[in-house]
């Protein structure tokens, strides 16, 4: 039986988050959901938003990664990151409880 943690934010999705913040001006929430469709049967809806009343609240460098929970149970254990690449920067979910994703990153099967 292995153990269900709550996902991880790394201090790079943390600081990136916190440069968005500045930039904007505003102290907005990363919110990381997961919904039904895209092409592997679920995908990782990421945007900012304002903590609800029962979200999980992650926090690290003075900012927030929200989690509801409804999505919590597909997050178990996954690491919240940002990733900069040739094709772009993103934040990225690395999920172990995922049985295969899409070329894309933002969908998955369990």
């Amino acid at each position: 039986m292995s153990l269900t943690l709550p996902p991880k934010v790394t201090d790079r999705a943390f600081a990136r988050l916190a440069e968005i913040n500045e930039a904007s001006g505003e102290a907005k929430a990363l919110r990381v959901a997961v919904a039904g469709g895209g092409c592997s049967g679920f995908q990782y809806e990421i945007k900012l938003d304002d903590p609800a009343a029962d979200d999980l609240v992650l926090e690290g460098w003075g900012q927030k990664v929200l989690v509801d929970t409804v999505s919590l149970p597909f997050l178990a254990n996954a690491t919240i990151d940002f990733s900069e690449e040739l094709i772009g920067a993103r934040f990225v979910i690395d999920n172990p409880n995922a049985t295969s994703s899409c070329g894309c990153g933002t969908s998955f099967s369990i």
